[in-house]
């Protein structure tokens, strides 16, 4: 059942996990302060569960158990589900930024696909397996650090091909009871703060890589796990209005020898399937990102008017502030707007489950990821130079120089000159500092590369659909028993078209006479 942020903060002081920081161990996740921002900002994801306003969006009833549970556990079931998980994740992260947990549900709702194909296709008992831990996480509220992105080594090699296998995270041993893992994790969102560890492959796989395609649950203080993170956000810096509130850490993890018992074992050795769950996981994940993404650009949308407010400047007079604003608006609406589209033409999937649509789930998450950088720059456009050029925050309350730059510091006379430089710094904290930096890369990078979307996009998109249209109207020869005749380069002869008989001079004049 949906826990409080409370609960959620206490729950983590019962876990043990070994955690460096800044290369200093951390005895207590829920009590560092380098982790706090954090945990506040997951911690929102849990309260905003228990608020009567938002329970439409951030509780759901999973059908397997009956049961009211976290929107950011729950099987997706309809096109409605995934519109209020879409609406759910962009309402957290307009508070917190980043909502962090959603990556439990993409992650949960891949799995539920996979193994329910597993089991149709080999007869296996993995998808009554991942049912038993879904409704365990369920009925304890976790959050799941993601542990799918290999360290990958040399890239031109596959995962059974590299000089260190430790770069892949694969199957040492394998034992009646259970298996032994072993090998390095790169990118784990929120993985200090976690209860539980859903280990993923992060790519295809071929026969030799067979004990690379694994898939299971390890606890975050399972004997030989090793959490080596950033800090989440910017603690104790007054400049950071934002990140010092919330923030996020990514962390580096590694498993060494790792027993994990068969029922928390999903994946193991199943290269296909393993292919299947990396596309299936993007697919959710790009999703759910495009909400993530809509969410931060509220803040900026926000930050930007209040800043032309407080610089005086009247978007009905000055049509520069408003187009910039509108085009702001246009990128974040536009990239969310495919998140709807994916939501409603999703289709459903054999377990019971549904999938967003592959093409509008990976166009939203490729406009996002290429155009974040436009959203800075947008935001910067209608906040002016003000938000890199202030002085420090100890000016404020310096007493030889607070009152002379509260004087000419402020815009519009009804706006306190404090008021103004507190958004500008907040901006700054959004867009120009390493939080704003941070967002940018994630942006591009999280959910896959923009090249990866591209090819989503390429290999689920009906072009040959689109071709044929094409060739209908143009009377090239779509014929009704589906033959086709073509004179495209390459696709009936060697020239591309075919070169007519010479006629004899006689027989020309022949015809001509006639």
């Amino acid at each position: 059942m949906p826990i409080d942020a409370a609960t959620y903060r206490e729950s983590l002081r019962r876990l043990k996990p070994r955690v460096f920081v800044n290369g200093q161990r951390i005895e207590s996740v829920a009590d560092e302060p380098l982790l706090a921002p954090g945990i506040a900002a997951t911690g929102v994801a849990y309260d905003f569960a228990c608020r009567d306003e938002h329970k439409a969006l951030m509780t759901a009833r999973q059908a397997t158990s009956g049961k009211v549970v976290n929107r950011m556990l729950h099987i997706d079931e309809t096109s409605t589900d995934l519109l209020y998980k879409l609406e759910a994740i962009r309402l957290v992260c307009r508070e917190s930024g980043c909502a962090q947990r959603y990556l439990s549900h993409d992650a949960l709702n891949a799995l539920y696909q996979v193994t329910h194909r597993l089991d149709a296709d080999r007869g296996t008992d993995r998808h009554q397996r991942l049912l038993a831990y879904l409704h365990e996480s369920q009925d304890h509220d976790w959050s799941h650090g993601i542990a799918m992105t290999d360290a990958k080594g040399d890239r031109s090699k596959r995962p059974g091909a590299q000089a260190n296998p430790d770069v892949y995270v694969h199957v040492k041993e394998r034992r009646r009871d259970g298996i032994v893992i072993r090998g390095t994790k790169a990118i784990v969102t929120g993985a200090p703060y976690m209860h539980e560890l859903l280990v993923l492959p992060c790519r295809t796989m071929t026969p030799e890589d067979r004990d690379f395609a694994v898939a299971c649950a390890v606890p975050i203080d399972a004997p030989g796990v090793t959490v080596i993170s950033r800090p989440a956000g910017r603690i104790g810096d007054p400049a950071a209005l934002y990140s010092a509130k919330f923030g996020q850490s990514t962390a580096v993890v590694q498993f060494d020898d790792v027993f994990v018992p068969h029922d928390r074992v999903f994946l193991d050795g199943e290269v296909e399937e393993a292919g299947f769950m990396t596309t299936s996981y993007a697919t959710h994940h790009r999703h759910s990102c495009i909400g993530a993404r809509a969410g931060f650009g509220d803040l900026l949308i926000g930050a930007g008017a209040l800043m032309m407010e407080a610089n005086g400047l009247d978007p009905e007079r000055h049509a520069h502030v408003r187009d910039s604003m509108v085009e702001l608006i246009k990128i974040v609406e536009g990239f969310f707007a495919c998140g709807v589209a994916a939501s409603v033409y999703a289709m459903k999937d054999p377990a019971g489950s549904v999938m967003p649509d592959t093409v509008f789930a990976n166009v939203g998450k490729l406009l996002l990821a290429t155009q974040i950088y436009d959203m800075h720059r947008l935001a910067h456009y209608v906040s002016g130079g003000l938000i890199v050029a202030l002085p420090g925050p100890d000016e404020d309350h310096n007493p030889e120089t607070a009152a002379s730059l509260s004087a000419v510091l402020a815009g519009r006379p009804d706006v306190p000159a404090s008021k103004r430089m507190e958004v500008a710094r907040l901006m700054e904290d959004l867009t120009a500092s390493y939080t704003g930096s941070w967002m940018s890369v994630i942006s591009l990078h999280g959910g896959g590369s923009p090249e990866a979307m591209k090819r989503e996009i390429w290999r689920n998109y009906p072009v040959g659909e689109k071709r044929d249209l094409v060739e209908q109207l143009l009377d090239r020869g779509v014929l009704d028993e589906g033959k086709r005749v073509s004179k495209q380069p390459g696709r009936c002869c060697a020239t591309g078209c075919e070169v007519p008989e010479i006629e004899s001079p006689r027989a020309i004049s022949r015809d001509a006479a006639e």
